[in-house]
């Protein structure tokens, strides 16, 4: 049983990571704002999953928070593990390293190009893990994009709130692709790393990229609800104009290429979104 070492073991994905995975590893919990950095050993600690970072805001954070947390708390952490001997460090980064959203998919080798604080931040960590890596020390780095699951909040959950209380919605033939990962093929994608001691950029997503129109769709199939869903003339450039943001993640995409992903790991995810979409709706962790 390999001894690994979680941060951010409080949040959304560390929470459900604990939740179904510490009966297969001996899980230890650190977290840099509870914990003392300079009593924490590693001497036997084989792996470390690290969740902690300080996420997107909409309102936006500082970059000298996003610096602080992002990058130096990720790095203090990492050259304290490589001279404890530890032998891999999984990094949770994001699709918010590629920058703008586009029509095609990214892939691992597509190029990075952030657009904001955060995105920046994520980037800047990786570049500077991957010049921690050698031979006894991996670097396993996970680019996601939307993760949801039970307990979701930001997006997903206010998608949902408006299924569950508009049955008229003018989000009809939306022919956008956004990729998204339940929680529980997150997890067992960083699972397959651990036990493969893989190095590298990995992508985490579901099989199949969604529209808008799909996902609620999806939603409400797993609701039961009954939804009615229309193409109002003019509002998507109504909405463009007056809700930029909101636009974009409406009819915008961001799809990711998981192929390759797939192959080097031989990866197969455990839950179909609209299972995913059910156990979250369900409130249930598996």
């Amino acid at each position: 049983m390999k001894n690994l070492l979680v941060t951010g073991s409080n949040g959304f994905i560390g929470s459900y990571f604990l939740n179904n995975y510490s009966n297969k590893y001996n899980i230890h919990k650190f977290s840099f704002r509870d914990d003392d950095f300079t009593k924490l050993d590693l001497d036997e600690t084989d792996a470390i999953v690290h969740l902690s970072a300080l996420v997107h805001q909409m309102g936006g954070a500082s970059a000298d928070e996003y610096e602080r947390v992002n990058v130096a708390q990720t790095l203090e952490l990492a050259k304290k593990a490589k001279k404890s001997g530890v032998k891999q460090f999984v990094f949770m980064s994001s699709v918010k390293v590629y920058g703008e959203e586009r029509s095609s998919a990214y892939d691992e080798h597509s190029l990075c190009k952030p657009t904001d604080d955060y995105g920046m931040s994520k980037y800047k960590a990786e570049l500077e893990l991957q010049k921690l890596e050698d031979k006894n020390f991996k670097i396993s780095i996970i680019r996601t994009p939307i993760v949801y699951g039970y307990g979701v909040k930001a997006n997903i959950k206010s998608l949902v709130s408006l299924v569950k209380k508009v049955p008229l919605l003018p989000f009809g033939a939306i022919l956008n692709k956004r990729s998204i990962v339940y929680i529980g093929n997150l997890s067992h994608l960083i699972e397959k790393i651990i036990d493969k001691n893989a190095s590298g950029i990995y992508l985490a997503s579901d099989d199949k990229a969604l529209s808008t129109t799909e996902l609620i769709e999806y939603i409400a199939e797993a609701l039961n609800k009954k939804i009615y869903l229309f193409k109002f003339p003019y509002f998507s450039q109504l909405l463009k104009l007056l809700k930029p943001s909101f636009y974009q993640r409406l009819y915008g995409s961001l799809e990711l290429n998981t192929k390759l992903t797939n192959k080097k790991l031989n990866f197969k995810n455990k839950y179909s979104t609209q299972e995913g979409i059910k156990l979250m709706l369900d409130g249930k962790e598996k």
